[in-house]
């Protein structure tokens, strides 16, 4: 959670606007004259001191600037205690803004920014409860993940900082290292599988020829599009990227291995936080954060055997419509009908291309599709690609990353093609909507996109409400039409099914001391996916304590929310107006998004009256 927060208030800015936006008081002044100013100076000077979100805001280039591309950040374990005193500072100062001198968005910021720095505190005796290194997004897959797709290759002085930043793994690796030994002092130690998983990785990505590693064969590429260079600076560069590699990349690798190497005799086979020194309350507090409630673990759990149950009975009624004899229970129909081998591409290059040109297609169908259901759309594209292979094995099914903010890269559906039995026609749809078109896509890019709002109300990383909006735009896909057959739907509600499943299995480990093979046992029994998936969702659980449980507790709130505003508005309810109020407000806690909402509903109610004042008047 910390290093969510933390790239929270490095993610947000755009440093073009600052000289125009701040004066030189507002800069520097302790309390600024502007509210706004106040909020967005602050994410700025943390912006700032992180090279690598500079360059994945892509932002300063359009002006010049491209100095940060040859730096990676500075990840010493200080500057986490210096995020805390900063934190401090910010929330003593935002509390001098009076409520009374604010109008209503600025209001909304407020407790907004108030229920981040609170957040942050809580975590603070926890900051440690995390694992750097992890089989899902660790810092050893993360970094060649940002080379290859972040950092941009437009010029021979590009090249020249790419290079620069190969020479830097081995410091910041060192003192992620660092930060390592800190958490194993205070028996923080990663289960024995979550080793394994990162050793494997790393092993492998040392033994491969530099001339066949991403970190090479990306930067080929880049540079293979390059018409300004010689081929005398290509092959020198080509050259130095080996050298770069092999002297500094995999050196910085090797501190990995033989850390965790001593590191796998002390860990064990205790995987929920529970195992950790107060990890009971630190799980307590990533449920706070992830779903912005102040639901309990058993709450959720419940939550989720009910959701579970539901679903199982909607999926029983669809698989008899389809000829799926059902009487052995949901396990058996899901197998019997996933057997079916024309839902399934084959097993090649091929296949796995098809698969990414349907995706396209799909995406492609809907965006032409929805004007009976938004009035705002993104002016960002996105495109889908293939997670790199090196890290698809352990890698989720499938995820999304923003849009640069000006407008060079476009928004990336990422999908998981290494088992193709994980990618079964029916379920494509719904994977299609949920990362991309109206859900991930829409909601970040229209967010980055808003125009007046603070850099916070931008990029606040809540997650009930990203991904409870991104398992909302699942079932408006199927309201508006666009799940056309009966095996979309099969498709559809598995998909929901393995959020309610995640509300069970996340807490059953973290509070209920499940084992990870109680876990997937349960999931691979009450979802029928196939086991390459299953592992991997629970490994993922493990190692991101609370974020699973996030998305359906907040589908169901949004769902909640459009309810009240057609009850309260009648035959005016317009779905496109309150997808307004929900997407141009920003991300935002589930309960300040109900006072959006309310707002909404009083101000159609308003306009109505008005309209119907001005009606008798004439």
């Amino acid at each position: 959670m910390k290093k969510t927060l933390k790239w929270f208030g490095l993610g947000t800015v755009g440093l073009t606007a600052v000289a125009a936006s701040f004066a030189a008081h507002e800069w520097y002044a302790e309390k600024p004259v502007f509210f706004r100013a106040f909020l967005d100076r602050e994410l700025v000077k943390m912006a700032i001191e992180s090279p690598e979100t500079l360059t994945s805001l892509g932002v300063l280039e359009s002006v010049g600037i491209n100095g940060h591309n040859a730096h990676l950040d500075d990840v010493d374990p200080q500057k986490d205690e210096e995020l805390f005193v900063k934190a401090a500072k910010f929330k003593r100062t935002l509390v001098q803004y009076d409520d009374s001198s604010l109008n209503t968005n600025e209001q909304f910021s407020k407790q907004i920014a108030l229920y981040l720095l609170d957040t942050l505190a809580a975590y603070e005796p926890y900051k440690h409860h995390n694992y750097p290194a992890n089989q899902m997004f660790g810092v050893q897959s993360g970094f060649p993940s940002f080379m290859q797709a972040q950092h941009a290759i437009t010029s021979v002085t590009d090249a020249n900082n790419y290079l620069s930043r190969l020479a830097e793994v081995e410091r910041k690796f060192g003192q992620y290292v660092h930060g390592l030994q800190i958490r194993e002092n205070k028996g923080i130690i990663p289960p024995r599988f979550v080793i394994d998983r990162v050793l494997d990785e790393m092993i492998a990505f040392v033994d491969t020829p530099a001339d066949e590693n991403i970190l090479y064969t990306s930067f080929k590429e880049k540079l293979d599009k390059l018409s300004e260079i010689d081929r005398t600076e290509y092959q020198t560069l080509l050259a130095k990227a080996q050298i770069a590699i092999n002297e500094s990349v995999y050196p910085a690798y090797d501190l990995f291995i033989t850390y965790f190497s001593g590191l796998r005799n002390k860990a064990g086979d205790d995987h929920g936080y529970w195992h950790l020194p107060d990890g009971d309350k630190a799980y307590d507090v990533a449920l706070r954060f992830f779903t912005t409630t102040d639901y309990s673990a058993e709450q959720i759990h419940q939550l989720g055997l009910q959701e579970v149950a539901r679903i199982h009975q909607e999926m029983l009624s669809l698989f008899e419509q389809e000829g799926v004899d059902t009487s052995n229970g949901y396990l058996a129909a899901m197998k019997e009908y996933s057997a079916r081998p024309e839902f399934y591409y084959s097993d090649s290059d091929e296949g796995r291309e098809q698969i990414l040109k349907d995706y396209q297609k799909i995406l492609d169908e809907i965006d032409q599709g929805l004007a009976a259901s938004f009035n705002i759309r993104p002016k960002a594209g996105m495109e889908v690609v293939r997670i790199p292979e090196f890290k698809e094995k352990t890698s989720p099914g499938a995820y999304y990353q923003g849009p640069s903010m000006d407008g060079s890269r476009p928004g990336r559906f990422f999908a998981n093609l290494y088992d193709i039995k994980a990618t079964p026609k029916y379920s494509m749809r719904t994977l299609a909507y949920h990362e991309g078109i109206p859900g991930h896509h829409f909601q970040v890019a229209i967010a980055m996109e808003l125009e007046g709002m603070p850099f916070l109300r931008r990029f606040a990383p809540f997650t009930a409400y990203t991904e409870g909006w991104a398992l909302y735009a699942e079932r408006l896909a199927y309201e508006q039409g666009f799940v056309k057959t009966p095996a979309d739907n099969i498709g559809r509600l598995a998909d929901e099914l393995l959020r309610a499943v995640r509300l069970v299995v996340d807490t059953g480990i973290h509070a209920k001391r499940w084992t990870r093979e109680q876990a997937i046992d349960y999931m691979a029994s009450n979802t029928g996916r196939v086991h390459s998936d299953v592992v991997s969702e629970i490994e993922r659980y493990i190692v991101m304590p609370g974020q699973a449980t996030s998305y359906k507790v907040g589908m169901i709130k949004i769902l909640e929310l459009r309810e009240k505003a057609k009850q309260a508005l009648g035959d005016k309810f317009d779905i496109r107006d309150f997808h307004d109020a929900v997407l141009k407000n920003g991300p935002m806690p589930l309960d300040i998004l109900e006072q959006v909402i309310d707002g909404y509903i009083d101000d159609a109610r308003n306009y109505r009256l008005a309209s119907q004042a001005e009606a008798v008047t004439l």
